[in-house]
């Protein structure tokens, strides 16, 4: 972080997102890759580890990754993975692994076990894979195989995970006939299918996304340098700061042409009184004081992952904020919807709780002891409400390890003027 008079210049870590994608297209590529900009956190530890453990070769310095080897899809030993808390992680690696003649396990710690993944099992398994859960049905730990041969067709419904989706379109160059996918309902997150496309694209995959239909042309991926955006789900956090102090930030490096849907964030705050401008250097916010913070009402089905960041800023608005659309986050590392309010309620707020989402309406508020309930996201939006609200404390503040590791003390430098 650095000063321009009034303004402070923030850098954010790069995008787990992009980055655990980039990392699955690099380790079947057919040359080698170099990615910039890696996120840091146990997510991409837990996807380095794995393809490590599958016979990819990966050197690292600092945030920069050279990945010097492929995949050997043809080797016949057997593989453990352990892939800790990351749900992203295993259901690329579950899609991965898919593609190796030998079995490989994938496993996790507890609260990864209880995360649905039957939506990918059972698409795998449609394909033509051996996917075989150890324990329930439908959850990990899975063993995963190479079938016999494979289907150029798949209907999937799309309302539930895009990781599913994304998982078999990373795979799908390397299917004999490619793959057509039809999504079925409403997509949730749908932004994320096109990030995928985009770094498909990056590494030389033919695919294209039409309506509700995703074709991917068989074919082989090939090494690139590749720079990994700065994570806009990240952002949000110092963005809410400005929203709620007035503070003049600029997030460096992010553009509002970025893969990641969650730039979409910066309009829901534009909405609620904020400036939002879009620099050479990155990403400007600000709001003047005198500029009341308004409350809003706003499907977030494609930006979910700033549903906790938007309920701490509008806990400061004047009037309510209506949250919808994301009844789904309900099976993120946390109930998103419910642990939320759980949380929330305890500062004085008024939350009310609704299937798809919750509402909620500015109160006074006062110091509480927040659980963050094994999630990053929750203690990440809570750390905003800290700078307003004297005697928070955030408890288990290590969960930002899997995507944020500094996040603490990076913040604490940030914003401790």
């Amino acid at each position: 972080m650095t000063e321009s008079g009034r303004e402070q210049i923030i850098r954010v870590p790069g995008s787990k997102s992009i980055a655990n994608r980039a990392l699955i297209c690099a380790a079947l590529a057919e040359t080698r890759s170099v990615i910039t900009n890696c996120a840091p956190g146990d997510d991409t530890q837990a996807m380095l580890e794995s393809l490590e453990t599958l016979g990819v070769k990966t050197l690292q310095d600092g945030t920069t990754i050279r990945v010097e080897s492929q995949i050997d899809l043809k080797a016949t030993q057997p593989q453990q993975l352990r892939t800790r808390l990351a749900g992203t992680t295993s259901r690329f690696l579950t899609a991965l692994c898919a593609l190796r003649s030998g079995q490989t396990t994938i496993d996790g710690y507890a609260p990864l076990r209880n995360r649905p993944m039957i939506g990918l099992h059972d698409a795998l398994s449609s394909l033509g894979a051996s996917v075989k859960s150890l324990n329930i049905p439908g959850h990990l730990p899975v063993v995963v195989q190479r079938g016999s041969s494979w289907q150029a067709r798949i209907a999937i419904d799309s309302t539930t995970s895009s990781q599913f989706i994304s998982a078999l379109m990373m795979i799908a160059p390397y299917l004999p006939d490619g793959l057509e996918i039809e999504l079925r309902g409403e997509a949730v997150s749908r932004g994320y299918l096109d990030m995928t496309v985009g770094v498909m694209r990056a590494f030389g995959a033919q695919t294209e996304i039409a309506g509700n239909v995703i074709w991917v042309s068989p074919g082989a991926y090939q090494g690139v340098d590749f720079a990994v955006e700065p994570d806009a789900s990240s952002a949000s956090y110092p963005s809410a700061v400005a929203a709620i102090t007035g503070r003049r930030l600029t997030i460096e490096g992010l553009n509002r042409n970025s893969l990641q849907r969650d730039v979409e964030f910066f309009d829901v705050l534009s909405q609620m009184g904020c400036e939002v401008r879009q620099q050479q250097d990155g990403i400007l916010i600000s709001r003047d004081l005198g500029q009341p913070l308004r409350g809003v009402s706003v499907d977030m089905s494609q930006i979910s992952d700033c549903v906790p960041t938007l309920a701490i800023v509008a806990l400061f608005a004047d009037s309510p904020t209506i949250i919808s659309g994301v009844g789904f986050i309900r099976a993120k590392e946390s109930d998103r919807i419910g642990d939320l309010a759980l949380e929330l309620r305890k500062l004085g707020s008024q939350i009310d709780e609704h299937p798809d989402g919750l509402t909620v309406t500015p109160a006074v508020l006062h110091g509480a002891s927040l659980a963050t309930h094994d999630d990053h996201r929750l203690a990440m939006a809570f750390a905003v409400a800290k700078l307003q609200v004297k005697s928070i404390e955030v408890q288990n503040p290590e969960v930002v390890s899997k995507s944020w590791p500094s996040y603490f003390e990076d913040f604490e430098s940030f914003f401790k003027k």
